[in-house]
């Protein structure tokens, strides 16, 4: 058994309100808690026991690195922990912070989404590539705030191809911008939950920031801007070459899809074809995502694993087949 010590302002946060977070503690790391007082007591092997101690010491050193620990916070350092066990949680949590708003921050929750802040952050152009939920437009949005906050650039451009997934645009009701509207939610949510909804209307009729269908994007340079195309797997290969030649001086431009999920009908990707085609010129980052990287909810990551089996089998048993 080895008694830890819990300072008094990092005891709710840790243990979760009326302990909650023991049994996730406990499973995490197949050790046996107990508390008396400020005193948490662990019992399990020597390993199991120094691998938690080594976490906790982590965790409790945020404070003092410039980051209170958040209830929510507990999840996601045990998963970068467990993933890293050599790497340090400042890295995440202190080091690659962003604070889009005053009463918002956001910080990488996995390896990927590290690399790809730290990407964004160096690099004119990333691609984001993963299945959905792994935080590559959020973190993008996040990133784009930021930098507009900091004044490291003039104005957000966000944009999606407005791709007919069952339902013609034509037949639709309304005039031509609540007619793609569905299309362009998403990246509207991403805006409202990062900073205030006032500010962002405001920033919206300035013409600051501006969401747009992809086509829109045609015959304009941008920049000082930080441009975000989301959805990317649904582009033609025309708008793809539009899209990357629109970026201008003191830009950055981020890319991202899910080539699991085109939706475009017998015609090639402009995401696939982008990562053969640029792939290796310099300046250029790619940042491919995986299941391990689902923020959503549990079962997401779960759901994309079963999906992502299943379809390996199939093309296995297609391969086979012919």
């Amino acid at each position: 058994m080895k008694k830890l010590e819990i300072p008094g302002n990092g005891m709710a946060a840790v243990l979760g309100d009326r302990d909650e977070n023991f049994e996730l503690l406990e499973r995490s790391f197949d050790v046996d808690l107990s508390m008396r007082g400020s005193e948490l007591f662990v019992e399990g092997s020597d390993e199991a026991v120094a691998q938690f101690s080594a976490f906790l010491g982590q965790l409790l050193a945020l404070p003092g690195q410039g980051h209170e620990i958040q209830k929510s916070d507990i999840r996601t350092a045990i998963g970068l922990f467990q993933r890293n066990p050599g790497g340090n949680l400042a890295d995440y949590f202190v080091d690659l912070r962003l604070r889009p708003s005053a009463k918002k921050f956001v910080a990488p929750k996995s390896e990927h989404q590290r690399r790809y802040l730290e990407a964004i952050r160096d690099s004119d152009l990333v691609f984001g590539i993963g299945p959905a939920g792994t935080g590559k437009t959020y973190l993008a949005v996040a990133m784009a705030v930021t930098f507009l906050n900091e004044r490291r650039v003039n104005r957000i451009i966000l944009a999606r191809p407005a791709v007919e997934a069952g339902e013609k645009l034509g037949f639709l009701p309304g005039d031509l911008a609540e007619k793609v509207d569905p299309y362009l939610r998403p990246l509207y949510d991403a805006l409202y939950d990062l900073t205030d909804r006032d500010q962002i209307e405001r920033l919206l009729a300035k013409g600051t920031i501006e969401v747009a269908p992809l086509a829109f994007m045609r015959g304009r340079t941008m920049n000082d801007s930080f441009m975000i195309l989301d959805e990317a797997q649904n582009t033609t290969s025309e708008q793809m070459k539009m899209f990357l030649t629109r970026i201008g001086f003191n830009s950055r431009a981020v890319i991202t899809g899910d080539v699991t999920q085109i939706d475009l009908q017998g015609r090639a990707s402009g995401l696939v074809e982008a990562q053969e085609v640029v792939g290796n010129i310099e300046g250029i980052r790619f940042v491919h995502f995986d299941e391990t990287d689902v923020v959503r909810h549990p079962l997401v990551q779960r759901i994309i694993k079963a999906y992502d089996v299943y379809t390996g089998v199939r093309k296995r048993s297609g391969a086979l087949d012919g």
